[in-house]
Parts: structure tokens; C-alpha cells; sequence
């Protein structure tokens, strides 16, 4: 198939992207480089199944092509925040553009939510049916609401015009390729932790995250989007949660630092709780991710270690 990936150059899009080539496909990969890097997806340039094109999906894409995953927009607070309209508009109207695409063409499309429509749950773990508990107008709404108005749109095409969609609300991920400065915990923590700085941990620490290494949750994206006859969202995340506090703990001991951990307070509209009920996506698509923290974390150090090296 020749797929096209939105947001390709991400920490996400640009690990899709490579296995899509690995499984035979051909990608068109599309990122305006709000927050991708070419530097994610240089050692794929060579490859004649690879195409790069630079654009801004809030702006209408005619390619010819056989399937979509969209995957176009910041992931994290700091990177959201600095431009929450932007991201608002990648969100809707770049929701709008890709349904489009994929009407015009009749092909199937896959769009990359997020454990954030739950917002501050009330309920753990978080199953499909939940409807979430979001800040409307807050200063992670630019996502939060973004993503839930992005299936809203999914969803009325689906009803509408009959398009195959697949929704994939996906949990905390984690893995090589993230960026030094993206703000989000395992990058933070490792960072702090290879340079011996303090580990600032928001709140007391009791918060909880569900973790998912990179690999296990490409599989999961692929297999939802390759599976006949699924209806609705699915959760891929790691149903095995852990304490801001434990995690800072595990990655200061791996990493070898000597740093300590500081307590400063809660951001606002941080959520408490995140664990993902996967029960969907074991009877659907046969999904559980296999990795276990430890070796995830290992292998993420080890990536920003040469980072920070280099």
C-alpha cells in the first residue's frame, strides 16, 4: 500500500513510518516541522519507498493514496501551550482536511487520539465508554477538546458518509527518539537524572501514569489499523500504572545518578490518574503490550545518553 503519515517526522510518526516501510509499504510522510525533526526520519531519505513533504495539514493535501494515519499534532503541554490556536486548528481543521482526503479517495483512515479526552478522570482504570471529565476552557483545553472534537469529526464522517475510520486513543508512550526539551516525564526524568540535576516531580508524587514502550504501541496501531470490522475507539496504553514518585525512583536508579527529587506544585488541570482499561483492544485486535518498564526505560536511556553525549 502506499500510506501517508501525518506528522511522520515525530517521535511517534517518524517510528510508524520506518515500520510501515519494514512490513513493505510505501510512505508518504507530511509534517510542517511544528515539532517533528528531519533528524528522526534522515536515515529513511534514502529509501525509494519514502517520501518527505513539507505541509501544514490546516491546509487542504490532494495526493493520491491507499490509507491514512494521522498522527499530525504537538504531543505535549510545553509544546501545545506555546501556540494552543495553532494546535486547536491542527486538531479541527486538519481533522477535516484528512477526513476529506480519505472520502474523496474511499480509503480507510486512522486517527491518533489520546488518553487526554478522559481528561481528570473520576473512574480508574479509563474504559472506551467513559465520556471523560475535561476543562473546557483551561490551558491544556487546545488539546484535550481539540482531540475530542477530532473523533467527533471521525465519527460523524463515519455515520455520515459511511468512511472507514479507526480511532486509537493512545496512553502515556515512551522510547528513543523523543526530544530532550519536550516536557513530558520519562524525558524529563532521564535528562535530569544523566546529568545529575534534581528530578522535579509536579503535586506529592502520588500521581499515576501507565507507561508504554514505542514498539509495543506501533503494533497496536498497526494491528487496529490492518483489522477488519472494528467499531469505535480503542486504548493502547500500558494497563500497569506507576507514582510519579516510583518512576523518578526507578530512573535515578538505572541511570546511576546522583540526583535528588525536588516537589514543586501541580500545573494546573493535571491530571491524577491514568490507566488505560485495554480489554477492547485484547478482544479486537489481540493487543497487550509485552515490554516491561525496566527494559523500556534501559533502552530510552541509553538513547538519550548519546544524545546528550553527542
Amino acid at each position: 500500500m502506499r500510506i501517508l503519515v501525518t506528522g511522520g517526522a515525530g517521535f511517534l510518526g517518524s517510528h510508524l513510518s520506518e515500520k510501515l516501510l519494514v512490513l513493505g509499504h510505501e510512505v508518504i510522510c507530511v509534517d510542517n516541522f511544528f515539532t517533528g525533526s528531519k533528524n528522526n526520519i534522515e536515515h529513511l531519505l534514502e529509501d525509494r519507498n519514502f517520501e518527505l513533504i513539507r505541509h501544514d495539514i490546516t491546509f487542504p493535501l490532494f495526493l493520491e493514496v491507499d490509507g491514512i494515519f494521522n498522527l499530525a499534532c504537538p504531543a505535549s503541554p510545553i509544546q501545545y501551550q506555546k501556540n494552543p490556536v495553532q494546535t486547536l486548528k491542527t486538531n479541527v481543521h486538519g481533522a477535516i482536511n484528512i477526513l476529506g482526503l480519505a472520502k474523496r479517495l474511499g480509503i480507510r483512515v486512522l486517527q491518533a487520539s489520546t488518553s487526554e479526552v478522559y481528561g481528570s478522570p473520576s473512574i480508574s482504570p479509563q474504559p472506551e465508554a467513559y465520556w471523560g471529565n475535561v476543562n473546557p476552557i483551561g490551558i491544556r483545553s487546545c488539546y484535550d477538546e481539540g482531540k475530542r472534537a477530532a473523533e467527533t469529526l471521525f465519527f460523524d464522517y463515519q455515520r455520515q458518509y459511511g468512511l472507514e475510520i479507526r480511532v486509537a486513543r493512545i496512553f502515556n508512550t515512551y522510547g528513543p527518539r523523543m526530544a530532550l526539551d519536550d516536557g513530558r516525564v520519562v524525558s524529563n526524568f532521564i535528562v535530569q537524572a544523566l546529568q545529575n540535576k534534581d528530578l522535579t516531580v509536579y503535586g506529592d508524587g502520588s500521581q499515576t501514569r501507565s507507561l508504554c514502550y514505542v514498539d509495543d504501541l506501533l503494533e497496536g496501531l498497526i494491528d487496529l489499523y490492518f483489522t477488519e470490522n472494528v467499531m469505535g475507539p480503542v486504548n493502547l496504553g500500558n494497563p500497569d500504572p506507576v507514582t510519579i514518585a516510583e518512576l523518578a525512583d526507578e530512573i535515578i536508579t538505572l541511570t546511576n545518578s546522583k540526583s535528588k527529587v525536588i516537589f514543586q506544585d501541580l500545573p494546573e488541570d493535571d491530571p491524577v490518574q491514568r490507566e488505560p482499561d485495554v480489554t477492547r483492544a485484547l478482544k479486537l485486535i489481540d493487543w497487550n503490550p509485552r515490554t516491561n518498564r525496566n527494559e523500556g526505560l534501559l533502552k530510552t536511556i541509553e538513547y538519550f545518553r548519546k544524545k546528550i553525549e553527542f
